[in-house]
């Protein structure tokens, strides 16, 4: 009888096990949704690294949330539930940090980004730089609005070291993001736009005329940083770490950005 008792403890004993390893195989096995707030400027990029990601990663489904980076910022200190956020400034991921809404240890310098202007890609337009246009003869030209649009605070940056900000304010029309600048340069509603280099290279309606002078606004990197609310903790820094690897290094740069040293 004794020996009965032992054999049916055991038994009971690996039918528990079994069953904590199934139920431990099913919650890996457990979709993932990740919400990832990002810079418009890397639209095209991110779903192309999606793509790459979620076919590796069958049970992950990654849902992007696009705009101006300061706006995205708001969002997530209104209470937005993101799991991750890529900015294209240090300023709106420093202002975060501050506010205790980063995950610790998981903030990272992801990419570089260049400033340039454009033009139709018909425009016979005589300007060589960002001091041109200054010029009487240069009419509207777009840039994104500095309050929320990183792209907007670095031409604001430019203006203001060549000390032509208040010659070109009636001028400047700006907009919710730069993707809406690139938009009114293909449009030919402006005549001139300033945006990412990516953003440029991403369309073929409009050129690049000129890049902003060495040292004229501070480095456009793009940070990347885990929230400290999610609730997707290993599978953001997975996410995050997947960022920095060698097959989005490829794709990243294929759009024109540079990865960060």
């Amino acid at each position: 009888m004794k020996k009965l008792k032992q054999a049916c403890l055991l038994l009971c004993v690996l039918a528990l096990a079994l069953s904590g390893c199934a139920t431990e195989k099913k919650a890996a096995n457990q979709p993932v949704e990740l919400t990832v707030s990002a810079a418009v400027s890397m639209r095209d990029a991110l779903n192309e690294i999606q793509q790459v990601y979620q076919a590796k990663n069958p049970q992950v489904k990654l849902s992007f949330n696009y705009g101006a980076s300061g706006a995205l910022q708001k969002q997530i200190e209104e209470g937005a539930p993101v799991d991750l956020f890529i900015s294209a400034a240090s300023k709106q991921m420093d202002d975060l940090a501050k506010k205790k809404m980063l995950k610790e240890g998981s903030r990272k310098d992801l990419l570089l980004n260049q400033l340039v202007l454009i033009a139709p890609k018909t425009s016979k337009t005589n300007i060589t730089g960002f001091a041109d246009l200054a010029k009487a003869d240069v009419g509207q030209f777009a840039m994104g609005a500095p309050e929320s649009v990183p792209a907007g605070q670095y031409t604001q940056q430019v203006l203001k070291k060549l000390g032509i900000e208040e010659a070109v304010k009636a001028k400047a029309v700006q907009a919710k993001d730069v993707r809406s600048v690139l938009a009114y340069v293909e449009t030919g509603n402006v005549d001139i736009g300033a945006v990412y280099k990516t953003d440029a290279l991403s369309s073929d309606k409009v050129k690049i005329i000129a890049a902003a002078p060495s040292g004229s606004h501070e480095a456009i990197v793009y940070p990347v940083a885990v929230l400290a609310a999610t609730k997707q903790g290993a599978a953001a820094d997975a996410f995050a770490a997947f960022l920095g690897a060698a097959e989005s290094k490829a794709i990243f740069e294929k759009y024109g950005f540079v990865m960060n040293p």
